[in-house]
């Protein structure tokens, strides 16, 4: 699984996935750092990239399009450090692999992370 970290979530958990085993780029480290979400989700889908972020946006422009990915992890869970937001992220895979792979938004609360898969039904 390829990750996407985007603008807010610290650069240096990108060290840390990559100790993990699991691939991982920061947008600030692929010249996207300024870029428009769309173009971020353009970028992933192309690269096989699984965009993680902090934006809401993202999931509603996965939603709007009717598309089947790229797939999307928002993290609502404010104030993690980079090592914490890898543990978190390994959790996520390994829990929702699969769901990734095929396409889905999942968002992830202190509380739990929950699965819609993509694209959704209208």
């Amino acid at each position: 699984m390829r990750l996407l970290l985007d603008q807010g979530l610290p650069r240096s958990t990108v060290l840390h996935l990559r100790n993990a085993g699991i691939e991982a780029a920061h947008v600030g480290d692929m010249g996207l750092a300024t870029a428009t979400d769309a173009k971020i989700l353009e970028t992933a889908l192309r690269e096989g990239q699984v965009v993680v972020t902090l934006d809401a946006d993202f999931h509603a422009l996965l939603a709007l399009s009717g598309a089947a990915g790229p797939s999307v992890v928002r993290i609502r869970i404010e104030g993690l450090r980079a090592k914490d937001l890898a543990l978190l992220l390994d959790e996520t895979l390994a829990a929702c692999g699969e769901d990734l792979k095929q396409g889905a938004m999942i968002s992830v609360t202190e509380n739990g992370v929950r699965v819609r898969r993509v694209p959704l039904l209208r």
